[in-house]
């Protein structure tokens, strides 16, 4: 039985081009499921036709009641009907269990944003400082804001990316799907400021191409872009955990608010489903009405 998760694994990567993450996260759930049919109808499931409906009902029955959040459930539930129907189509199975069991409902919380006067104040907060720290901190904040970028993508960039007379860069982009991204006058100048007076003084070593370095000299890391927000947000004193993403959904959030199109907002995300966009026309409606 373990032979057809890893046929079905394969598949994922080669026809869905999914990513290391993704095909963990389906191997772990579906590794799970496995262990429980082992643990509890081993002389009755030898293959995977031996899985009846009833069968996995009580499965998920079984992780509701465990101290798991309602996503995770949601999550393994849409891993096993995936494979369940992976081996329909491949003709492993005749007939798929899972067609009538229901994933729990997930509750969709609002993705934390900041407001207009925020985002000021989180921008200005650097620029009190002095030094090649502060004019990098200023850039990258300006960066993340005027994009929408990923943290990743963000840290990623190279200076080969950047487009100052276009105003565009090419952004690394989720799963090798590169894109380009615009940004404003302002943004341009603060990077080009950047590059001429700060950049120079932080870079050890000419080998070293990433756009944003740390005091070492290396490309600036996730974490350490974590912790640059973090320090700049209490500085300003923002309520609530402010993070990358926070500046992320702000963007998205503050892009419908001013009329760009959905599909638009949604290629600047680089969001595979327009679903995963959506989201935020809920909260420009909530600040529009509010």
């Amino acid at each position: 039985m373990e032979h057809e998760i890893t046929a079905f694994l394969d598949y994922l990567k080669a026809q869905h081009n999914y990513s290391e993450n993704t095909t963990a996260a389906y191997r772990n759930d579906l590794g799970q499921f496995l262990r429980f049919l082992q643990q509890h109808y081993a002389n009755s499931v030898v293959v995977w036709t031996d899985v009846n409906p009833e069968i996995v009902t009580e499965y998920v029955e079984q992780m509701t009641s465990q101290p798991y959040a309602s996503s995770s459930v949601a999550r393994k539930v849409a891993a096993i009907k995936s494979f369940f129907h992976y081996l329909e189509s491949h003709k492993v199975v005749t007939e798929d269990p899972t067609t009538e069991i229901d994933s729990p409902k997930v509750e969709k919380r609002l993705p934390k944003t900041l407001d207009a006067i925020d985002i000021e104040n989180l921008l200005a907060a650097p620029t009190k400082g002095v030094g090649p720290k502060s004019l990098r901190d200023t850039a990258l904040l300006h960066l993340l804001y005027a994009t929408g970028m990923r943290v990743t993508e963000l840290v990623s960039l190279r200076l080969d990316d950047l487009d100052l007379a276009n105003l565009t860069l090419q952004c690394p982009g989720k799963d090798d799907h590169p894109r380009i991204l615009p940004y404003d006058d302002s943004t341009r100048d603060i990077l080009a400021h950047y590059l001429e007076r700060g950049r120079p003084f932080l870079a050890k070593d000419d080998r070293v191409d990433a756009l944003f370095l740390n005091h070492r000299g290396q490309q600036l890391t996730r974490q350490g872009l974590w912790l640059i927000i973090k320090a700049y947000a209490e500085e300003a004193e923002l309520s609530g955990s402010v993070t990358p993403h926070t500046l992320r959904h702000s963007f998205a959030a503050h892009k419908l608010s001013d009329g760009t199109d959905l599909q638009q907002v949604q290629q600047l995300l680089g969001h595979a489903n327009i679903s995963t966009t959506q989201i935020y026309r809920q909260i420009s409606a909530d600040e529009t009405d509010s």
